[in-house]
């Protein structure tokens, strides 16, 4: 028997099989489209995305497939035109190496923006080839869910028998709908928009340089040039019920001889939305399913994609047995918070986009009176407090420095340090259950052992000494140990893992 169904396969529907699979869990994904997505709806691709990604050893191929901007990107602009931006005479951005020497809360980054489809194109073979069925053309039509799974029915009707089913079926999701799970949020946001995908050669424009987005002024081609290979393909974003045409585009590009070829377009409205529940019985929605957010920030996609993250780890240790099916509740009790914010965030940048692009600090300042988190804490910083954690400690430490908030408390993402070459803490993690102590807490490691846990001493400033953190498959901190309580080890983890009551402790 298929042990998860997942209906809808783009990027958060991949993702899911990805993480699902790479827990041994028997995977059957549907999707009604007859292939992969071709038009890309989202480039940027997080940190903490990439940080996922490097868990399962898929950052080093999607950074191969990611847009080279490795020598500076200009980052988001505005000009009347692309040519009246004059790329070529503009200073260079951050290098990827000096970006990086900043950010010394997460182990690596992709060398620039990463579009969908590209994404997919690593996420749909790596599904596969770890087991997982990923089937296009055929769509979940129906279901019932009793005590002991989901039976679904296909458009071609045949019937699936799984344990669980997860809803990646987008913002119209009909699993949700089916649920009958309302959404509660600002709902629609804007004009109604359309997202042109075209082919032309930039290199006179750009002379080489690399841009994010390009707001365009001209009163007759009003809008936002999105790069997506860097080179020959570009997306032209336009608000308003008028299609662009080649003439439009020529215009926004200010080149009126262009050659310039239309693929496709997309007709999308922006919205703010968040499902009331995240869960129902044995049902769980994950990205556009469970939540829809405006895209200034990016952070839609890669909510989702933690989303997948979140449940995979959870299901695939309900399913073996080494958990009980508590440990699925704090799915929602986790992701939904999570979703709220992000949404709230997004939204706030609606009224003023800079607050998310620019730095310095008078946008610290404006940030900080306007209500808006830093991107990385939005990213990076958020907190769980659910059955999964103990003691949590929601309130973030910092709205602007993400790294004041990975400080090894329970909730948050166990602090990024450099281990060796190549290896951060992140990496010792592996997606199990781990204990890590100081050099003082040896008796740590035989506790660990006791319990087949993973177990490594590391110097983190975090630790109390001859304390521990245990941390979970997942990378949060489970609990932060004092010295001298490793007989508690054992019932934590049992609690943690829904197998007992907090009487244990």
């Amino acid at each position: 028997m298929t042990e998860v169904l997942i209906a809808g396969g783009g990027t958060v529907g991949l993702s899911a099989a990805v993480f699902l699979a790479h827990h041994g869990v028997r995977v059957h994904l549907v999707e009604r489209q007859d292939g992969p997505q071709v038009h890309p709806r989202a480039t940027g691709v997080g940190m903490r995305t990439v940080e996922l990604l490097r868990e399962v050893g898929l950052d080093r191929a999607v950074d191969e497939v990611a847009i080279d901007m490795t020598a500076g990107s200009l980052g988001k602009i505005t000009a009347e035109t692309l040519a009246a931006a004059a790329l070529p005479s503009l200073p260079e951005g951050p290098t990827r190496a000096q970006t990086m020497a900043a950010m010394t809360y997460t182990p690596n980054m992709l060398r620039g923006t990463c579009p969908q489809n590209r994404l997919d194109s690593v996420l749909l073979p790596a599904a596969r080839e770890r087991g997982a069925i990923v089937e296009y053309g055929a769509e979940l039509v129906s279901f019932e869910q009793d005590a002991d799974g989901v039976t679904a029915v296909l458009s071609d009707g045949r019937t699936i028998r799984a344990g669980y089913l997860v809803a990646a079926d987008g913002v119209r999701s009909r699993v949700r709908s089916a649920l009958g799970i309302a959404a509660s949020g600002p709902g629609n946001l804007g004009e109604p928009m359309t997202n042109t995908l075209f082919h032309a050669d930039l290199s006179e424009l750009t002379g080489g340089r690399g841009f994010i987005s390009c707001n365009t002024t001209h009163p007759r081609a009003q809008g936002m040039l999105m790069t997506i290979d860097g080179a020959k393909e570009w997306a032209f974003l336009t608000g308003g019920d008028r299609e662009p045409t080649p003439e439009m585009i020529r215009t926004a590009l200010g080149a009126p001889d262009l050659e310039i070829e239309i693929l496709s377009t997309l007709r999308w409205r922006m919205r703010g939305l968040v499902a009331d529940r995240f869960a129902d019985g044995r049902v769980f929605l994950v990205g556009d399913a469970a939540h829809v957010v405006p895209p200034l920030g990016a952070f839609g996609m890669n909510t989702g994609i933690a989303d997948a993250h979140n449940l995979a780890w959870k299901l695939a240790l309900v399913l073996r047995g080494e958990a009980g099916p508590a440990l699925l509740d704090t799915y929602e009790a986790e992701r939904r918070p999570v979703a709220l914010l992000t949404l709230e965030q997004a939204v706030l940048r609606l009224a003023d986009p800079s607050l998310h692009w620019e730095h310095g600090p008078a946008q610290v300042e404006a940030r900080a009176r306007a209500g808006v988190i830093n991107a990385p804490v939005v990213n990076l910083g958020y907190r769980y407090s659910s059955a999964a954690v103990i003691d949590p400690r929601p309130e973030l430490p910092s709205t602007e420095d993400v790294a004041l908030d990975l400080d090894g408390s329970p909730g948050s993402r166990v602090p990024h340090v450099w281990i060796s070459e190549g290896v951060s803490t992140l990496d010792l993690i592996a997606s199990r259950f781990t204990v890590l102590t100081t050099p003082e807490g040896a008796a740590w490691l035989d506790a660990a052992a006791r319990l087949d846990l993973a177990a490594h001493i590391v110097d983190l400033p975090e630790i109390p000494r001859g304390g521990a953190l245990l941390v979970r498959p997942d990378g949060f901190v489970a609990w932060r140990a004092e010295a001298g309580a490793t007989d508690r080890l054992e019932p934590v983890l049992a609690r943690l893992l829904g197998r007992t009551g907090e009487d244990v402790l």
